[in-house]
């Protein structure tokens, strides 16, 4: 008796491990990174970098080759539509509130992986690396 009750706590508990190894958790799907990090990833091919800024942010500085989605704009939702949610994104705002906001919203939607660089531009440009002024 007492080794059927081992056998089926042990069937029990490969059945439920093997299970959860197909559901990705947020963490997996959303990663805060470094600007070192960050540095390396844009080295990636397809990698997508989006600044969630306002336009007159961005206007004063941003990171070489992002584009400009703002979160607070109307037309969020159907913007970040437009990106390829199979390719990897990397976000970042000021300081990283609006873009960890926006990372869950992107996970929401069906992206697949989600980098938010920790800090935002403030963090970047504070430990050295180079933004572009318009």
């Amino acid at each position: 008796m007492k080794n059927l009750f081992f056998l089926c706590c042990l069937v029990t508990a490969l059945f439920t491990a093997s299970c959860k190894k197909d559901v990705k958790s947020s963490e997996e799907i959303i990663t805060v990174i470094s600007p070192e990090e960050m540095q390396e990833l844009l080295l990636i091919d397809g990698v997508q970098l989006v600044d969630v800024r306002t336009p007159e942010e961005y206007n004063d500085g941003y990171i070489a080759n992002s584009q400009n989605i703002d979160f607070k704009s109307p037309t969020f939702d159907e913007d970040i539509e437009k990106l390829d949610k199979n390719k990897p994104v990397i976000l970042y705002c000021r300081s990283g509130g609006r873009s960890a906001k926006c990372a869950q919203k992107m996970k929401d939607a069906g992206f697949v992986k989600i980098y938010d660089l920790d800090g935002g531009i403030s963090k970047w440009e504070h430990e050295g690396f180079e933004i572009s002024l318009e």
